[in-house]
């Protein structure tokens, strides 16, 4: 089926197919109570994905997070700008993708190619905090899959409470600690599919060492080590900030910066067999004392992400560049 109201946007391609509604469907044994056991078929899946390809040429092999600071709220400057021969799907024309709720929020697919590698890039996630469960915030990333993604770039915005992190810095994740999984909630509750991967996926490599390491020698070549650092992110379930407390409690179990997604993108990447690289821009410093005036806020997210979008736009660029050359 050819596109409807196809417009050129700077070179571009904005595609707005006709709208067509498959149902969610519960799992065998699933009460639908949001808590992973309902959630869509490998089959209604294999339907988005087919969608996605008959829309578009590009077939990528890598595909990209673009998270809050990261050009999720605006398209001047951003990475997803950097994408070349663009082709850019809204997530309402998209079968079973959910809506960003989030004011200013881009919410789309972008297919193209980042220096020369095509890729797939979501500018805008979904969160746990929006209402919507973890399965389906982690949809994407199965339908990314199904369309030939092997290599999962998830990038952030994280509060840093290590207290050498500075705002601004950029944290290789190395590794992660499930604290909403401890409570019960993961992405992979309920029945699984053996078609999307094993019912006991192990984590001890979440993050690709062979990609971690690129990336540190990468930040020498680009003269950023300065502000490059390694470190253990924690998901939390939002959308309030962290109190004090809760702050030192995490930095007291190794703790290095703290966000609002990715975790739970990455156990689904890893549990399809994805390889997983992940990258924080640390946008505020942790209060972890009572004495200190500072509150966190969203604003600053932003405004930390605009200043760092050029370093971002040209290092994420060149990974994507040198993952390809490794994985050919």
């Amino acid at each position: 089926m050819a596109p409807i109201n196809a417009t050129a946007l700077n070179g571009s391609k904005e595609f707005s197919p006709a709208k067509k509604s498959l149902p969610e469907v519960d799992t065998e044994g699933g009460s639908g109570n949001g808590n992973g056991t309902k959630g869509y078929s490998y089959e209604t899946l294999l339907e988005t994905a087919n969608f996605l390809l008959s829309r578009t040429s590009i077939r990528p092999s890598i595909g990209v997070i673009c998270g809050s600071g990261m050009g999720s709220y605006w398209k001047h400057g951003s990475l997803a700008e950097n994408i070349t021969d663009a082709e850019c799907i809204p997530y309402e024309e998209i079968p079973n993708f959910p809506v960003s709720t989030v004011e200013g929020h881009h919410g789309r697919l972008v297919f193209g190619r980042l220096d020369g590698v095509p890729v797939v890039a979501m500018q805008g996630r979904f969160h746990y905090y929006e209402g919507y469960p973890l399965w389906k915030c982690c949809l994407p990333v199965r339908v990314m899959k199904l369309i030939g993604v092997q290599t999962l770039i998830a990038t952030n915005a994280a509060g840093g409470l290590n207290p050498s992190y500075k705002i601004g810095d950029l944290m290789i994740v190395k590794d992660h600690i499930n604290m909403m999984g401890f409570a019960g909630n993961n992405p992979l509750h309920g029945p699984n599919d053996e078609r999307f991967g094993p019912r006991f996926p192990p984590m001890n490599k979440a993050y690709n060492y062979q990609y971690r390491n690129i990336a540190k020698e990468l930040a020498k070549e680009l003269n950023i080590e300065n502000i490059v650092r390694e470190g253990v992110y924690t998901c939390l379930g939002g959308p309030n900030f962290e109190t004090v407390a809760e702050l030192n409690m995490l930095k007291m179990v190794g703790v290095d910066a703290v966000g609002m997604s990715t975790v739970h993108e990455v156990i689904i990447a890893r549990h399809c067999d994805m390889k997983v690289f992940a990258l924080s821009l640390i946008t505020n410093e942790c209060v972890t004392s009572y004495d200190q005036d500072d509150e966190a806020n969203h604003e600053e997210v932003l405004d930390v992400g605009r200043m760092r979008q050029d370093i971002l736009r040209k290092y994420v660029s060149r990974l994507v560049s040198k993952f390809a050359e490794l994985e050919n």
